[in-house]
């Protein structure tokens, strides 16, 4: 695959995923309402999830999301579930800091991989993208294991920044927010912008 071609790729994958959506809602969300902890995880899942779109789309394996339809179907509605369960702790989520709720179940780190990764396979429009994205930067009929490696990487890099510049941000205004009112009024305000996450994508 030629720079240019990889360059023009990573240009217009990182301005579609720095688009606010249902990903970045999620990562904000999770962020202003637990802190940083478990958010590499929580990224992870969602690189796993795009990369295994760009597979489908790289290897044209379009076909195959139609074909198991039913299955994509149930794993929307499955990241979508999640979703609404975090907005749910969220909402009912006592005004204490970060520490009291560190240990529990759901801070742990293949959970909030899993999470991530159901809420990016629950989001069939990023094969769309990929199919139209990639024909533009590079011939599928051609494309070797060097090339498909180094987009692979490329995409793996820009959305780990991209969420991880949002989850800093996130951070960055947590500071401010000690008072018991304040953390509960951020608390429920995250719940809800979950819950809006979780309608778009079981209604997409």
């Amino acid at each position: 695959m030629t720079l240019v071609g990889l360059l023009t790729f990573g240009a217009v994958y990182g301005a579609a995923v720095a688009s606010p959506g249902p990903g970045v809602a999620a990562v904000l969300a999770r962020v202003l309402a637990r802190g940083l902890r478990g958010t590499p995880a929580f990224i992870g899942g969602f690189v796993v999830g795009d990369l295994v779109w760009f597979a489908l789309a790289a290897t044209a394996l379009h076909a195959v999301a139609q074909t198991f339809a039913v299955l994509f179907i149930a794993i929307r509605y499955a990241g979508a579930a999640y979703l609404l369960y975090l907005a749910w702790k969220l909402w009912t989520a006592p005004a204490v800091s970060e520490g009291v709720a560190a240990g529990s179940p759901s801070e742990r780190p293949l959970r909030l991989s899993l999470g991530g990764l159901s809420l990016t396979l629950g989001n069939p429009k990023v094969l769309f993208s990929f199919m139209a994205l990639l024909p533009m930067v590079v011939d599928l009929g051609t494309l070797s294991l060097p090339g498909f490696l180094e987009i692979a990487v490329a995409m793996a890099v820009i959305l780990s920044a991209v969420l991880g510049g949002y989850a800093l941000l996130a951070a960055f205004g947590r500071r401010f927010i000690t008072s018991p009112r304040a953390v509960r009024i951020v608390n429920r305000g995250t719940g809800a912008l979950m819950a809006g996450a979780a309608v778009t994508i079981a209604t997409r």
